[in-house]
């Protein structure tokens, strides 16, 4: 959520910002602006709308000198979508700009104890209280940026991820964090930087990056380096400069129509990347790091409790079915936004898994304190290498999925998966809950699935065909049972997603509890119905649909008859264990959603009011 960009250096500023802030366009966003220091003046730009709208904006209004700026997305939180409440905000002098990701949330008491003082506001924003703060602590303190913005962090209450400059010192950006994600890259050269939400905007210049931990902020000089500090006390904090494992290919289309669609058919090799490594067959072993070392916290659990949001929290809720039917660990899946607030029963005896695509999901992070607090041992699935939950959590395991620069997680969802599968038989094996030769069987199961994904998406065409026929419908049921309820959960939130149809997924069973009464000749109901698991049952519930003349869009294995014949449509997955079923029939819910937003001519990357990577509450 929003996108920061910075740099300060020897180059035009301009084009690094814009170009940055492309790539941060994932993340979600309503408006942009831009900050750029000339050696005179400093011109700011912003509007409501796209970057693409942005640069018409500074081809109008400003100059695009300078070798220092900042540059900024927003995803409203505090005052409407418009060009006043954009980023970036100045100060009552115009000497200070700043740009913010987060939530102030004392900002209302600060701006009347401000007002008090003589400031003015123009915008709704908790931003622009904090910059004019920063000016009043300068003023009032008499010191120098680095200090006012230290002193004045320790006034607010919220999350933050900041990046201030101050045009009486053009030799530097001071930046901070505390619940955002803030990274700083080390230019070739020693007298320059670039600071950013993510390392995105900053690949093709250098791989060292800073990355600033919570309560961290940071002088980033032309003269002087990076020199991390502690919000709190001022303590000097050592320079940690890590190398980036990610390149440019990476986080372009690569001759795909949307980002989208490029993940959904990345997902073999992502699911491959994923078990590279820790699925060894041959050996008959799984090899995981973060479980190995922390084996008795996993067999002595009482339960296991799974915390996430969204997709993720569908990862987990397969993840609850896999780890009491192959480990028998009792499981519960909670969402991170409720656990964080009720008060939940946690002692030393559980486990909390934490699943979260970023690693920085607010609700989460919030999450894994309150466990840790309360004594119990965390464990971390996230996908990017060094990010909050990663560094918050005891344990964990990375998915390597790459970088998911689509809004709408397709192949976060299966890694994940593949993840918690190959916890769940690894310590299956260690409980003795499943034999030897079921383990081999299912380890030579699961290396087979990225093949099994690459038939699937040779369903593409005959999707699309079936997205035409249902592009206009209003409303849409998704229907499984057993592992595939979650995936009929997966599905419909894609399609809410990125069509913005309303969709609703039920366990098969609870049809007749309720659902029922929505079936009528223009309601399609897709229905996982492969012959691993309750088949004749959801064959029951298919006949109940079809009494009634609902649509059917049977999602089946192949070679099956019975649907076919009841089923309006139907769409083929390769067979497999009943347990890995999911990782085949989410594939074309993936489809059948995009084709359908395409179709719609909807925003597949970015759509309305959704970022990727949601850091506040």
């Amino acid at each position: 959520m929003c996108g920061i960009v910075g740099y300060i250096g020897h180059r035009d500023a301009y084009p690094i910002i814009i170009e940055g802030l492309k790539r941060l366009e994932y993340r979600g966003y309503d408006s942009a602006g831009i900050a750029l220091y000339d050696g005179k003046t400093l011109n700011v730009s912003k509007t409501k709308g796209k970057v693409s709208d942005l640069e018409a904006r500074v081809e109008a209004e400003i100059t695009k000198q300078g070798t220092v700026g900042i540059g900024h997305t927003r995803w409203a939180t505090h005052g409407v979508p418009n060009d006043v409440n954009s980023h970036p905000h100045t100060s009552n002098s115009g000497d200070l700009v700043i740009i913010h990701n987060g939530i102030i949330e004392n900002y209302e008491s600060l701006k009347q104890e401000l007002t008090t003082r003589g400031y003015t506001f123009k915008s709704d924003t908790d931003t622009e209280v904090l910059v004019n703060l920063i000016e009043d602590v300068k003023q009032q303190e008499n010191v120098k940026l680095g200090q006012a913005v230290q002193i004045a962090l320790n006034q607010v209450i919220g999350a933050y991820a900041i990046a201030v400059f101050d045009k009486n010192k053009p030799e530097e950006v001071v930046v901070a964090r505390l619940g955002s994600p803030l990274a700083i890259g080390i230019g070739q050269n020693d007298n320059e930087f670039f600071i950013a939400s993510d390392a995105s905007p900053f690949l093709e210049y250098t791989k060292d990056a800073v990355y600033l931990e919570d309560e961290e902020m940071a002088i980033v000089s032309r003269k002087k380096g990076v020199k991390v500090r502690k919000i709190k006390d001022d303590s000097l904090v050592p320079t940690y400069v890590q190398k980036l494992q990610l390149n440019l290919e990476q986080i372009e289309k690569g001759g795909y129509e949307h980002f989208m669609l490029k993940e959904i058919h990345e997902q073999p090799k992502a699911i491959r990347d994923t078990y590279r490594g820790r699925l060894l067959r041959n050996e008959a072993i799984i090899k995981m790091a973060g479980v190995e070392d922390n084996m008795k916290k996993f067999l002595n659990a009482n339960r296991f409790v799974i915390v996430a949001c969204g997709t993720s929290w569908h990862a987990g809720l397969v993840a609850e079915y896999i780890f009491e039917d192959l480990a028998r660990i009792p499981v519960e899946v909670e969402y991170a936004s409720e656990f964080r607030y009720r008060n939940p029963v946690i002692n030393e005896n559980d486990v909390v898994i934490a699943i979260s695509q970023s690693g920085e999901t607010a609700d989460t992070l919030a999450a894994i304190k309150l466990a840790k607090s309360k004594g119990a041992f965390v464990f971390g699935v996230c996908n990017v290498v060094g990010s909050s939950i990663a560094r918050e959590t005891n344990a964990g395991a990375y998915t390597h999925a790459g970088p998911e620069i689509g809004v709408a997680s397709t192949k976060a969802f299966t890694t994940q998966i593949t993840v918690l599968t190959l916890m769940a038989l690894r310590l299956a094996r260690a409980k003795g809950t499943i034999s030897s030769s079921d383990f081999r069987k299912y380890l030579l199961e699961l290396e087979m699935i990225p093949k099994k994904v690459e038939k699937s998406l040779e369903s593409d065409a005959h999707i699309k065909i079936i997205s035409d026929i249902y592009k206009d419908s209003r409303n849409c049921l998704y229907l499984g049972r057993g592992y595939n309820f979650p995936v009929a959960l997966e599905g419909a939130l894609k399609l809410k997603e990125i069509s913005y149809i309303h969709a609703e997924g039920y366990p098969a069973a609870e049809m007749k509890h309720g659902p029922i009464a929505l079936i009528d000749e223009n309601m399609p109901i897709v229905v996982i119905a492969t012959k691993k698991g309750h088949y004749e049952k959801v064959v029951s519930n298919i006949q109940e649909i079809k009494s009634r003349k609902g649509n059917i869009i049977g999602i089946v294995t192949e070679g099956d008859v019975q649907v076919k014949t009841l089923a309006d449509h139907v769409i083929e997955v390769p067979e497999t264990l009943e347990f890995l079923t999911p990782l085949l029939t989410t594939i074309p819910l993936q489809l059948l959603s995009y084709h359908i937003a395409v179709m719609l001519d909807k925003n597949v990357d970015q759509p309305r009011n959704l970022a990727k990577s949601v850091t506040v509450e």
